[in-house]
């Protein structure tokens, strides 16, 4: 299992590599630090850059590349990689599939509110083109040990239940406890009512995505549902409980082109709110986290 970093030499590069520790632990998974210079020959002519340039932009990134390494713990296998392209987004999805990678890790940009989510344009680009999972650190985010929970946002549309199947297979590899989480933004109406129909929604889904196998039983006796209701959603994630080693799964919009990424309002809204990191699935994203009774025939690297 491996997962490309998007590493850049400021906070936002030290956030993502402490969100991909915490993830590779306990998963066996093996880091791969990429970091994006761009194209020397990009320079217009007035501009161009003077000889030995781009020697010395290569030996600046490697040494960026080696602090990056510096705060990996040994027991994460990591590598380090320069991607050079005028987009770091798409470079870094051309890291991801060349590598076989599983995830694709970022932070949020350095001008967001500590610890909470400020999409920039690179992290807009692959929450858009991503066909791996996109994986976002808070701002701030210094958190290195292993999760103790996964969360899923549970919606109502169509494709929810495969977002569900990826979150107990991931709770169950993981030996952590699942929540299954319902947002709700009500303003008066019958608030007591709307929040008992999303339990018995999301419970319903929940059983039907637990259909008995030996490690699926032990995530259902440590999985539980959830409705949070606001205002506003983001008064709604407000009004959880949140652990530190946490991490929120949503799915993309239903506007995503099949097993890519398409962030939706919503789940924007709930950006801004989240003290945690966000885990975001591609659409129609080919399941590969269950366990079931031959988990022990899977390959690592398929597993999540």
């Amino acid at each position: 299992m491996r997962y490309v970093v998007g590493y850049s030499a400021n906070a936002r590069g030290h956030d993502a590599v402490n969100l991909a520790v915490s993830l590779a632990l306990g998963r066996g998974a093996s880091l791969d630090l990429v970091l994006v210079v761009p194209e020397v020959q990009q320079f217009g002519a007035a501009h161009a850059p003077k000889a030995g340039f781009e020697t010395l932009l290569t030996e600046q990134a490697q040494e960026w590349l080696d602090q990056a390494l510096s705060l990996v713990p040994p027991g994460v296998p990591a590598e380090a990689h320069i991607r050079i392209g005028d987009s770091d987004a798409h470079a870094l999805i051309e890291a991801a599939e060349e590598l076989g990678a599983d995830m694709l890790i970022i932070g949020a940009t350095s001008y967001g509110i500590f610890k909470r989510f400020t999409i920039g344009s690179v992290a807009g680009a692959l929450l858009h083109a991503s066909t791996v999972p996109v994986a976002l650190a808070p701002h701030g985010y210094s958190r290195q040990e292993a999760l103790t929970r996964i969360s899923c946002g549970l919606g109502t549309r169509a494709g929810a239940e495969k977002l569900l199947d990826f979150a107990v297979g991931m709770a169950a590899n993981r030996e952590v406890p699942l929540r299954v989480v319902s947002l709700l933004a009500l303003d008066g109406g019958d608030a007591a009512g709307a929040a008992e129909a999303a339990r018995e929604y999301a419970a319903r889904h929940l059983a039907a995505a637990l259909p008995g196998s030996e490690q699926e039983v032990r995530a259902e006796a440590k999985a539980e549902v959830v409705v949070a209701h606001g205002r506003s959603i983001e008064e709604a994630v407000d009004r959880l409980d949140w652990e530190a080693g946490e991490v929120l799964l949503i799915g993309s919009s239903r506007l995503a082109k099949g097993r890519s990424i398409f962030l939706g309002s919503t789940a924007n809204r709930i950006l801004r709110a989240l003290p945690v990191p966000m885990i975001v699935v591609p659409s129609d994203y080919e399941l590969k986290t269950l366990n079931h009774s031959a988990s022990n025939d899977v390959p690592r690297e398929a597993q999540q």
